[in-house]
This record gives structure tokens, sequence and C-alpha cells, in this order.
């Protein structure tokens, strides 16, 4: 019997061919705004010696400028999921819950169920494609410990205007909640209002330099809160001897740098959101429900189709050698009407995926390709 395909072995094995579309990470960061800083720690052989076990002093005080929360200090972990993982597992137990969304980054709730808690998910898979301080409020319960707040939201690209997470963040306040603001995808937001400007008590603010600095592959990111709640969460902190040295170089290289750059990135995402979304209306059946998206993802619906979204993801990675990512991976409900394509890549790349998405659908429809 043969194995059941592996998207991601087989995007690895031929990674030098595969345009990646699938986790949203970020190929625009000009390369050398790193590589001489690596180059240089390497030829120190850095790498043969613990870091400082909170990290460099430099890259805090960066992070905690790059948020503009003063006051709240940056801690370091091996990515922003690490920093989840630890924050759900140091502030929740059995019996509590966790208002979150569907669709939503599901490992989250899977953190919240190994603290033997449970995600009470709102359904959002329709207008305004998010929470709202309403919707929350009519799910509150004596169990209920925090919020999740993922803005912008991944898988859908939608994001939170500045009084909704006001709002949010004061009933979180008033009802005494822990609000978990994962903030990853910020930079490509025009006007994101983090949540702890509004509730500083209650809010842990999640961040990574994964997407906007294109350092997904070295594994950096953290959080930050006032300190007595960044105490209780750093008692489950496993990297003790401290966060992979040359991912905090390459760090300090770009946030040192960031005002240098994130203009064009964000400019650069902003057009090839919008010609995927032209893309994906012209394929009949398809829709795309968030736009214009806030992050560097969006989602095309295909559930007019007919088609399933692991065929489609199967078709453009094995015929085209474009990865996107099957919707049910990001949704329990609503997962088998959409696939999710990330966009913080080259244009040459993106329109790589415009000449392939019409042709994997209409060869997965059994339909020839339309002139175009």
């Amino acid at each position: 019997m043969a194995e059941p395909f592996d998207p991601f072995r087989y995007a690895h094995e031929h990674r030098r061919e595969v345009v990646w579309l699938s986790q949203n990470t970020n190929h625009l960061v000009p390369p050398e705004v790193v590589r001489g800083a690596m180059e240089t720690a390497i030829a120190e052989r850095r790498y043969e010696g613990y870091p400082r076990a909170t990290g460099e002093p430099e890259l805090l005080e960066l992070v905690e400028r790059d948020l503009g929360l003063r006051g709240l200090p940056a801690f370091l972990t091996g990515g922003g999921t690490e920093a989840l993982y630890m924050i759900t597992r140091a502030l929740l137990g059995p019996g509590d819950e966790v208002i979150a969304s569907d669709p939503s980054y599901l490992i989250i709730h899977r953190f919240i169920e190994l603290a033997g808690a449970t995600p009470v998910c709102v359904d959002i898979y329709r207008p305004p494609f998010r929470l709202t301080a309403d919707a929350i409020a009519e799910r509150i319960g004596p169990r209920t410990k925090a919020i999740l707040l993922i803005d912008p939201l991944n898988p859908l690209g939608s994001g939170y205007p500045r009084e909704e997470v006001r709002a949010i963040a004061e009933l979180a306040h008033d009802r005494r909640l822990t609000l978990v603001n994962d903030v990853t995808y910020r930079d490509f937001s025009e006007g994101h209002a983090l949540a702890a400007e509004f509730a500083p008590e209650q809010t842990v603010t999640v961040w990574s330099v994964s997407k906007n600095c294109g350092l997904a592959g070295l594994r950096l990111g953290g959080f930050s809160a006032l300190p007595e709640l960044s105490k209780r969460i750093a008692r489950f902190n496993t990297n003790d001897l401290g966060v992979n040295i040359l991912a905090q170089v390459a760090a300090l290289a770009a946030l040192r740098t960031k005002p240098s750059w994130i203009g064009e990135v964000v400019r650069t995402t902003r057009a090839n959101g919008r010609r995927v979304h032209e893309v994906g209306l012209g394929v009949a059946g398809v829709t795309a429900p968030i736009a214009p998206s806030r992050a560097n993802m969006t989602i095309l619906d295909i559930g007019a189709t007919g088609l399933a979204p692991e065929a489609v993801q199967e078709e453009l990675l094995r015929r085209h050698g474009v990865f996107v990512r099957s919707g049910s991976y990001l949704s329990p409900s609503h997962g088998r009407q959409f696939v999710r394509v990330s966009f913080s890549n080259p244009p040459a790349e993106i329109e790589r995926f415009a000449a392939a998405f019409p042709q994997a659908m209409a060869a997965l429809a059994g339909r020839p390709v339309a002139a175009r």
C-alpha cells in the first residue's frame, strides 16, 4: 500500500525548484541585511560557547523599541511558537477555558489542550472574519481564563481596527482575563494596534522575527509582559542556557537596519497580495473573501468548485512546483473550503502561482484551461 503524500517532505526534497507559498515565510528581506553579521559570528566561532542566558542586551532593547512597549521587557524564546507553549503551560490548568477562533493557528489550540484547558472557538468564517468584543463577551463563562487574539489572523489575513482591539482589551481588563496577543504579522498591517497599550496588566504580547525579518529558519521570538506576569511564564523556560546565538546575531542585524528595508518589503507584499486575489477571482467558483489582506497571506475559497484543498495543494506542488497550504490544517469547520496562499515572495514567484493556479484547477476539474 502506497504511503500517503507528504507535501512537506516533497517540498523540502525539491526545495531548489519549489516556490514556497505555504508557511507565510518572508523571502523579500535583502540577504545582505544579515549575511555579514552571521559570517562574522561564524568566523569568530561564537557558536562554540553558550550565549547570555537572557539574550543579547542590545537585542532585547531593539525588540522593546520595535514593539513600542516600554516597561514590558522582552523575553527570548526559540520562536514565537515556544513562547505560546510556555504561556499556555504557565497560565492554564485543567478545566480552564480560552476563547479563540475557527479558523485559527491551531497549534496554539493544541497547547491549550495539553495544559488541560479547552479552546472555546468562535466561528469567524463570515464577515468581519475576526473576533469582536461582543462575540467574546457572549462566550465568557465561569471557567474562562484567557482570550487568544491573533492580529493579523493566520490563516485568513484579516485584522483588527484599533477600536476593536481597545474594546477587547478593556473586556479582558474588566473580567480579569489574560489576553494573549499574538502579533507575528503586525508589520504587514497598516494601523496595527497592540492590546498591551490598553490593558498592560492583562496582556502577554507574543512576537517573532520569523516573518517581518525573514528569519523563520533561525527560530527566534518571544513574549513581552509586565515583570510579575513574565516571571510566572518564565518558570516553563527550557532555554535556560540561552537562545541560539546565530539567531540572535541575525535578529540584531535585521532590527538595526529594519527602517531602511521594511517599507519596500511591505509594499511588495501588498502588491503580491492583490495579484493573488486577482488570479483567484479569475477561476470559476473561487472567491477571495478577505481583500485586501492585512497580513502576508490570504485564503482562496474553493468550496463552490467541489475540489478538495488537499488535491489542489498536491496538484500545484507536484505538477507546478508551487506549494500552497490546505485549509484542513487551519480550521476544523471550514478547512475543506479553502487553500491558504502566502506572498512575501519575489514577484516572479507570484507569477509562477498565477500561471499554475488556473491550470491546476482546470486539470482537477477535468476541463480545458480558459484563454486569458
